[in-house]
């Protein structure tokens, strides 16, 4: 399907029916596989199959998605998870160890934050959080012998600032280690980042991918660009034998897929964070309209961020795609499709006006998600970013006052009237 434009994919690629086959990808709704010979079952345990053994590894339906996702980013392979969450998780697990370290920008996503700060804290892994307008060479300066990995959003969630890839693929490649970059807020519709110096994906799609808040889901996809052989004494688990597989070489036998074979062949088949079935088949269905979705998204979002910019109760407004933004150069660069769907403002009167503003919104929901064709708000100070402190809030973009809000499908003016009753009954 490489040949195809992005919007064919989103509706092609996965899945071809053969003839006399369902038109629409089925529902293996399984846990395992029958064979009729013991040496077939072993071609599975020896990772010298394609077929499957266990859903827990994998199923016609959920690698039907994951090659979906593949195709949309230009990626090599792709590994499903049950959440955006483990996705990032695995991703890291399947090259770092206790004792490594990661390079992470600090204005991403609250639960990611949360993940490295403590929880792979807990397990050895350290995590130095930089502000990411910090140069090539300050990031470079932070490298220890042990850091194994260098993390940032496309477009941070909520701050939504752009990341600039021509600077961290740099300053990876110096290093030697891969440019991971979670890419759910702007969706490979808008971004794709394996083009633009990354490494590895990785993605929640429960926001755009399935996009209608049906289920929860992750995805990690491989760019199959870094050279896991030229650092080998970095990643061992990429380069030498792994015993739980008589000796085999994952990267040696599998190349440019190796990533993705070794989350498959490991961490699915020791942490078993797998998406089901059903869920992979709703969010299949979810992509067939994902560059239809974006398009109304990025041109709702746009329209409410200029409504706002003007209304005397907005103190400011951030969204990347408006022209004098921080961030509209780079957006313009490397999401000139469209700056998607999510944009963040303040209420004039602080936090408590921000609180007041929300109680009277009566189309948009208050919701712990973005990415639904729902409009919805939140206050992330006080949820989504409350395990952090003030001041690693305010080092990630959270501003007391600051609402984030997700723009959904319905109709513009029907969106900016509720927006604009909340805001003008704030503090009455």
């Amino acid at each position: 399907m490489s040949e195809y434009k992005i919007e064919t994919n989103c509706i092609q690629a996965g899945y071809k029916a053969e003839s006399g086959q369902p038109q629409v990808l089925p529902i293996v709704q399984n846990t395992t596989y029958r064979y009729y010979n013991a040496p077939d079952v072993a071609e599975l345990f020896d990772l010298e199959s394609p077929n499957f053994m266990y859903t827990r590894l994998g199923s016609p339906t959920v690698n039907a998605l994951e090659e979906k996702m593949a195709a949309l980013e230009g990626g090599t392979a792709g590994i499903a998870t049950s959440a955006g969450q483990a996705a990032n998780l695995i991703a890291m697990l399947n090259i770092c160890q206790a004792g490594d370290h990661i390079i992470a920008c600090a204005n991403i996503y609250g639960g990611t934050h949360n993940l490295f700060g403590v929880t792979m804290k807990k397990m050895g892994i350290e995590t130095t959080f930089i502000d990411q307008n910090m140069s090539k060479e300050e990031i470079v300066a932070l490298a220890r012998p042990e850091t194994k990995a260098l993390f940032g959003e496309s477009l941070g969630n909520p701050a939504l600032t752009v990341l600039d890839f021509d600077k961290f693929s740099a300053a990876a490649k110096e290093i030697g280690v891969p440019l991971i970059v979670d890419n759910t807020l702007a969706s490979p519709v808008l971004c794709q980042p394996l083009k633009l110096g990354a490494d590895i994906v990785t993605h929640s799609t429960t926001k755009w991918a399935d996009g209608h808040a049906t289920c929860v889901g992750g995805m990690v996809i491989e760019g199959g660009s870094f050279d896991w052989q030229k650092y080998a004494d970095k990643f061992p688990g990429m380069v030498e034998p792994d015993e739980s597989y008589h000796g085999l070489k994952f990267y040696e036998k599998f190349g440019k897929q190796a990533f993705c074979v070794r989350l498959r062949a490991v961490m699915l088949r020791d942490l078993g964070c797998t998406m089901s079935p059903m869920n992979a088949f709703l969010t299949f269905q979810g992509l067939d309209t994902l560059h239809l979705r974006m398009e109304r998204h990025s041109e709702n979002a746009m329209a409410v961020a200029k409504f706002l910019q003007g209304h005397p109760m907005v103190e400011w407004v951030k969204y990347p795609g408006l022209p004098g933004d921080d961030d509209y150069e780079r957006c313009c660069k490397y999401m000139p499709k469209g700056a998607s769907g999510v944009l963040c403002f303040g209420v004039k009167g602080g936090r408590a006006a921000g609180e007041d503003f929300l109680t009277h919104l009566e189309l948009a929901s208050i919701v712990v998600h973005v990415g639904d064709i729902r409009t919805s708000v939140l206050h992330p100070a006080s949820t989504t970013h409350r395990q952090l402190s003030e001041a690693d809030q305010l080092a990630g973009g959270i501003r007391p006052e600051l609402i984030r809000a997700s723009i959904g499908c319905e109709n513009i003016d029907d969106i900016i009237a509720d927006f604009d009753q909340a805001l003008n009954k704030v503090g009455k």
